[in-house]
């Protein structure tokens, strides 16, 4: 299984002047570096959550169709689902018929399954199966939950402050707790 991001945000969810306001910045001089901060924050918040925080076009490519017939959707929000395609063994595709499935968004992750048609089958060797989706909480920054945008305020003061070099492998200065604590009613829980 391979996510592959089609087109990304885009906005960012927090503006550089949003930023540079929080970190009491004035003139423009750090405005790419405040920009940069930005966007690691946010990458670092989707991967940590699973989620997609400005609206994000993604591909998820499967090899086959799980036994169960229902595919779970890792990125959530999920806005929806664009389409399904199956390949075959010479590299031609056919579009899945939206008929033949359902998208669950009640539970987390959101699924998409098959109906009683069942799924067509792949005959790629690897690769046969691409969900086109879109996923997100909306398309402006207004649109992403206030805890996480301040989680994201938090971070990107965090790495303002702390921008000496760490090697990799060792000890780096801890991400601040208060973001851990924002962010947690966000994270999933497996039960």
């Amino acid at each position: 299984m391979a996510l592959v991001l089609q087109s990304g945000p885009a906005s960012e969810p927090v503006s550089v002047e949003e930023a540079k306001g929080y970190l009491r910045i004035d003139g423009n001089s750090e405005d790419a570096l405040v920009s940069s901060l930005i966007l690691t924050s946010r990458l670092h918040v989707e991967a940590a959550l699973g989620v997609a925080l400005i609206t994000q076009d993604w591909r998820l490519v499967l090899d086959h169709w799980p036994r169960s017939g229902a595919v779970r959707l890792p990125l959530r929000p999920l806005q929806s689902v664009n389409a399904v395609r199956v390949f075959d063994a010479d590299g031609g595709h056919a579009t899945v018929d939206p008929a033949r499935y359902v998208v669950d968004t009640a539970g987390t992750p959101a699924r998409l399954i098959a109906t009683v048609a069942g799924w067509p089958k792949p005959t790629r060797a690897g690769n046969g199966i691409e969900i086109d989706l879109t996923a997100g909480y909306g398309g402006a920054l207004e649109d992403v939950p206030e805890p996480i945008r301040q989680a994201l305020l938090l971070l990107v003061a965090h790495w303002y402050e702390h921008r000496d070099p760490i090697e990799i492998g060792s000890d780096g200065v801890a991400i601040p707790a208060s973001v851990s604590r924002l962010l947690k009613p966000y994270r999933m829980v497996r039960v």
